[in-house]
Order: C-alpha cells, then sequence, then structure tokens
C-alpha cells in the first residue's frame, strides 16, 4: 500500500485563506476555525472531515480506503 500523507493544504470557503495543517492519523476533525476569519469548517455533507471537504489533500482514513 502506499504511503499516506499526513499534511494537507486546508483552503476556508469564507474567505479563500489557506494554511497548511497535519492531519491526524487516527481520528477524523470534525471542526476547524479559520486563522484569518475565524469561520469554523465542518464538513459537507457525505465527507467524514473537515480535510475530505475543503483541502488538497483527503484524510489518511480515506487515502487508504481508495488504495485498496
Amino acid at each position: 500500500m502506499p504511503d499516506v500523507m499526513t499534511e494537507a493544504t486546508l483552503t476556508c470557503p469564507a474567505c479563500g485563506a489557506s494554511r497548511r495543517e497535519e492531519m491526524p492519523l487516527d481520528a477524523c476533525r470534525f471542526f476547524y476555525e479559520c486563522t484569518q476569519c475565524r469561520t469554523v469548517l465542518r464538513p459537507k455533507a457525505g465527507d467524514c472531515c473537515v480535510f475530505c471537504s475543503y483541502a488538497d489533500v483527503r484524510c489518511p482514513d480515506t487515502q487508504r480506503a481508495v488504495a485498496r
């Protein structure tokens, strides 16, 4: 199985600010507060976490599932 990426760039849909973040390997991240506008991001319907909804790389769990 290929290596899982553990960093992603989250982009706030409200203000467009981007920030590189470390993704947890053992849990989904349901909330993320934008460091610029303070909007609290939540996953879109059907996504497991904010990384799957707003980042350039999907979360480690989803990466593993796709690699199978």
